[in-house]
């Protein structure tokens, strides 16, 4: 990290990150958006004067405002000016719907609802008064404006709760992740230290702002002054031609993304899909080792992994000067002041990014040790390097007849089948065994038939144990995913092939 990039992430607050970039670098650009263009110094002005037109409106510290907006500048503009105003906002992401909206608006509390109309097709105003939402307002176009010599000081720590995060929810109902300024800022901090990015760069936000990922890719920016490419709607191909004219150096998500962009290359092997790039990054999902080595191999850049979670935005990263080896095989180091600690398998973590808990205090509880750790449910071990490897999640071993096996080990082994383009391994209940071992697999385009005794003998061959060897075979078109970094909804796949015997 940069000098000047340390001494930002010093920042009490976010919105205190904002103005000493915007005095450092007023001109230079931060986000960029179609043929628009919105520069640090313009941020923080603008930021202002939508904080004084929410102030006209009635918000005020402490006053909770929910927003449920597209990845878009006008976002991240209103989302500063909560900042500014020592606001507490919940983010919601665009695709949820009654279930999940209904739900955060009632857990949360909100006193304001911010939404942008009729979007994609689905009238979000219309939503929210059907949910009862209080003090609804549109902000997709145009925001509220003001003075902002009406504005009280901006808050001047950044140690209270001023995020209401929501987990996904894929396998119950989503939980209210309560964040700081400073929690949002570390976690920042962690992804712009592994990194290694410089002023010259040109990221990507392809992801909803309204995810963790939003504030974690943001303050990177901030820190080191370089503009980021916002994608409203992604989609490959369509979206190659914004990459190509901003001239992006920084792409990604997750796993999926990669594959996406791998997809795209092996149409023209050999040219570059997006000429300026050079590295892909991201995190939010496994990453197969052989999804890195193709990366590499195919595309010529380089591609760093790292993990993190709505509870701890970043926890490790890998770095583009990492070995081989550890690039594909783990998640790549904690940050300094981030402490790793494995207890019985489990992942646990205690560090200034994680957060401060939940809404239900009967979540907080259950989810931090004695000693202050959270635990993350993921299972895993630190290497002698202190490389950080996952093997799996706690709800995600499968135990037949007695015997432990992880999802994950047998993934990444079918992951460089070449008649397997993704796959999820669950397991089933069984009568006799326990639970019985499916794999439900996704083929790239072209790709021959695929039976159980093809994916067998490939995994025999790689060396896995029999007792581990896939009993069911269940090939669909797509595997369900959700709508933000594009992870697998397993709970989905246990409930269509639970009543199935094979």
């Amino acid at each position: 990290m940069t000098d000047t990039a340390h001494a930002l992430s010093t920042s009490r607050t976010l919105w205190e990150l904002v103005a000493r970039r915007a005095d450092l670098t007023p001109d230079r650009p931060v986000l960029l958006q179609g043929d628009r263009s919105l520069s640090f110094g313009e941020l923080r002005d603008r930021a202002e004067r939508v904080a004084a037109g929410l102030y006209d409106m009635g918000v005020r510290p402490g006053t909770v405002v929910a927003w449920q907006l597209p990845t878009r500048i006008e976002t991240a503009l209103l989302s500063f000016a909560l900042a500014r105003l020592g606001a507490v906002q919940s983010p919601v992401i665009p695709f949820y719907r009654d279930r999940e909206v209904g739900f955060a608006l009632r857990e949360s509390k909100a006193e304001y609802f911010a939404v942008p109309g009729r979007w994609r097709g689905h009238d979000h105003t219309e939503m929210a008064r059907r949910l009862g939402a209080k003090g609804i307002f549109e902000a997709y176009d145009v925001l509220p404006d003001g003075d902002p010599s009406v504005l009280p000081a901006p808050p001047s720590e950044g140690t209270s709760v001023r995020w209401i995060y929501w987990t996904s929810g894929t396998t119950s109902a989503p939980k209210g992740v309560l964040h700081t300024d400073r929690s949002l800022i570390a976690g920042g901090s962690c992804l712009a230290h592994a990194l290694r990015l410089s002023a010259a760069d040109v990221g990507s936000m392809a992801f909803p702002y309204a995810h963790i990922a939003g504030p974690d890719y943001t303050v990177m920016l901030l820190l080191y002054g370089f503009p980021a490419v916002m994608f409203e709607q992604f989609a490959l191909p369509d979206a190659l031609a914004e990459y190509r004219r901003h001239g992006v150096t920084v792409a990604g998500g997750s796993t999926a993304f990669y594959s996406m962009f791998l997809a795209e290359q092996r149409k023209q092997p050999g040219v570059p899909v997006i000429p300026s790039l050079r590295l892909l990054a991201g995190g939010g999902a496994p990453k197969p080792p052989e999804v890195y080595h193709r990366v590499v191999r195919e595309m010529g850049v380089q591609l760093t992994h790292g993990y993190g979670m709505t509870e701890v935005p970043m926890i490790t990263m890998g770095a583009p000067d990492d070995t081989a080896e550890n690039l594909a095989t783990t998640e790549g180091r904690p940050p300094k002041g981030m402490e790793i600690r494995v207890v019985d398998g489990e992942v646990r973590l205690r560090g200034e990014a994680v957060c401060q808990g939940y809404l239900d205090p009967a979540q907080t509880a259950e989810a931090f040790d004695e000693n202050g750790f959270l635990r993350t449910g993921d299972l895993g071990h630190v290497t002698d390097g202190g490389h950080l490897v996952l093997t799996g999640r706690l709800k995600d071993v499968i135990i037949r007849k007695g015997e432990n096996i992880s999802a994950k080990e047998i993934e990444d082994l079918l992951a460089a089948h070449p008649e397997v383009g993704d796959v999820a391994v669950i397991g089933l209940p069984d009568a006799e065994r326990g639970e019985r071992v499916c794999a439900v697999v996704e083929q790239p385009p072209g790709a021959g038939e695929l039976t159980l005794e093809a994916v067998t003998s490939y995994l025999r061959a790689q060396g896995l144990s029999p007792h581990k060897l896939p009993e069911q075979l269940e090939v669909v078109d797509a595997l369900p995913r959700n709508e933000t970094l594009r992870k697998v909804l397993k709970y989905q796949l246990r409930e269509r092939y639970s009543g199935t015997v094979k």
